[in-house]
């Protein structure tokens, strides 16, 4: 076997990398404190941190060294570890899934789609809108991967029309490039809207229920649908209204043409979908009742089921989607065949996240962090603010984001009790940063499929997404200062009670 089968030097040695850092901290000499499970911890968080930046090996297989690491050190046993794999948040991801692999099972993403641009454009600023306002309330259910994918072919199909209609060679060429300047902030608009609507619920995005589950490990509070919808919601509202002005009005404006025939695509689109059919109206019917439970569970639902959670709403949609006959003979709404398409990986990522935060939390490691963390406390807290988000959003560029917060939220919420300071701002800041990355085709799978279309050349990304990544750290830091007193009636400057 050759040195190559093992893949390229820079994967090898970032392979043998993280066993040895394991080593490395495992075998020096540490302070009284530290020793034992402590250490350990720190050891096995070292090795995982450097094969999920590197991913030396594919990420789910890294997120399953906990199981075998924790319990060989020490650092805690198999149960506990375990157990972390099986965390209700886990299930309300996976739930939330299945509902929207239904939902594309009988089109009605496409559907929603054309009908949201068709009500919204009518001139190629607009009809940028209605692709980014569409791929927004998609991707707040549906994985952003999987929405960037249903909306690329219909706006390509859409640019190519714009200019269409010369006759001559040059016309052509002038064709081609005005059908560049319009697919160009088309493309992006669409990338930029599936990460920002991903934002906006539980279930948008990995890292959001990754934040609800850290917060309920670490200090037993609840951040439900509804919570996190109140004070996402706005962010995001905003951040797609100001990505599109960006993209349309400031970085990338369009020349408009007098032969664009983009909107008569989208309504022949829509027109070959035909009406409504009784298996959509089902799924709607499913989709609508779970997601509305989610929303008033909190503030209505509890009072005649106290036992209600968002995992238990999420199951029981699916459940529904199990049994609910379609107008296919022997046939339901929902399949065991369509459901494998789950993505495994990231649930296994939780898993391997939420385990590391109990390690932190179990060994002592929590504690000693945030000791070594005092020395900040002179520093201002908008600028720690400013500081995290934007170490977050740029680090997110070239790591996984999902990884990347498994590792920080623990770190955080110690770094914020430490400093005296609520740690729900730190954590949120760091939630919503990690998912506007908008600078790199490697930052986010959305960011990648747009750059495939060939609209886009890399500097004009990364001209685009450096610019959007500042303004995204600026909104996120300042809507936090004024909406987390206002909706949610804390005080980011203050530690609460829950958290000393």
């Amino acid at each position: 076997m050759s040195f190559n089968s093992f893949g390229s030097p820079r994967k090898v040695l970032s392979t043998i990398a993280g066993p040895v850092s394991f080593l490395i901290i495992i075998l020096l000499p540490f302070p009284d404190e530290l020793l034992g499970a402590a250490q350990s911890v720190l050891a096995v968080t070292s090795w995982i941190a450097i094969w999920w930046i590197t991913e030396a090996v594919p990420i789910p297989i890294t997120s399953l060294l906990p199981i075998i690491l924790f319990p060989l050190t020490g650092a805690l046993d198999i149960s506990k570890t375990a157990a972390s794999y099986g965390h209700k948040m886990i299930f309300l991801y996976m739930g939330g899934f299945i509902i929207a692999l239904a939902i594309e099972k009988w089109n009605l993403h496409k559907r929603i789609a054309l009908q949201t641009i068709y009500m919204v454009g009518k001139n190629t600023d607009k009809i940028i809108f209605g692709f980014m306002l569409a791929t927004y309330l998609l991707s707040m259910w549906i994985s952003n991967t999987a929405t960037t994918m249903l909306m690329l072919p219909i706006a390509m199909a859409v640019a190519k029309q714009f200019g269409s209609g010369g006759k001559t060679t040059q016309d052509l060429v002038e064709d081609k490039k005005l059908s560049s300047a319009f697919g160009l902030p088309l493309m992006l608009g669409i990338a930029y809207a599936a990460s920002i609507g991903g934002i906006t619920t539980l279930i948008g995005t990995p890292t959001n229920a990754m934040l609800s589950a850290v917060v309920k490990d670490l200090f037993d509070q609840e951040i439900d649908f509804a919570k996190w919808m109140s004070i996402s919601l706005p962010i995001s509202a905003l951040l797609l209204v100001i990505s599109w002005v960006y993209l349309v009005k400031i970085i990338y404006p369009i020349k408009s043409s007098e032969n664009f025939k983009g909107f008569e695509e989208i309504k022949n689109e829509l027109k070959s979908l035909g009406p409504l059919t009784t298996d959509e109206i089902k799924v709607i019917i499913v989709f609508a009742i779970t997601a509305i439970s989610w929303i008033s569970r909190s503030f209505l639902l509890k009072k005649f089921i106290p036992a209600i959670d968002d995992t238990i709403i999420a199951l029981f949609g699916v459940v529904l989607l199990f049994l609910i006959p379609s107008s296919k003979e022997g046939e339901r709404l929902m399949n065991w065949e369509t459901a494998r398409k789950l993505p495994w990986g990231i649930l296994i990522l939780f898993g391997g996240g939420l385990a590391l935060a109990t390690g932190f939390q179990s060994s002592g490691l929590a504690a000693w962090i945030g000791g070594t963390l005092k020395n900040l406390d002179n520093v201002s807290f908008i600028i720690i603010l400013f500081a995290v988000s934007a170490m977050v959003n740029f680090l997110t560029e070239v790591t996984s984001n999902v990884a990347t917060a498994s590792i920080l939220l623990p770190i955080l919420a110690l770094t914020a009790i430490a400093l005296g300071i609520h740690p729900y701002a730190l954590m949120i800041a760091a939630t919503l940063s990690a998912s506007c990355a908008f600078m790199l085709p490697v930052a986010t799978p959305p960011n990648a499929v747009v750059f495939s279309t060939g609209y886009i050349e890399i500097k004009q990304m990364v001209k685009a997404g450096f610019f959007l990544n500042i303004i995204s750290i600026i909104v996120i830091v300042l809507a936090l200062w004024f909406l987390l007193p206002l909706i949610w009636g804390i005080d980011p400057k203050v530690l609460p009670e829950f958290a000393k």
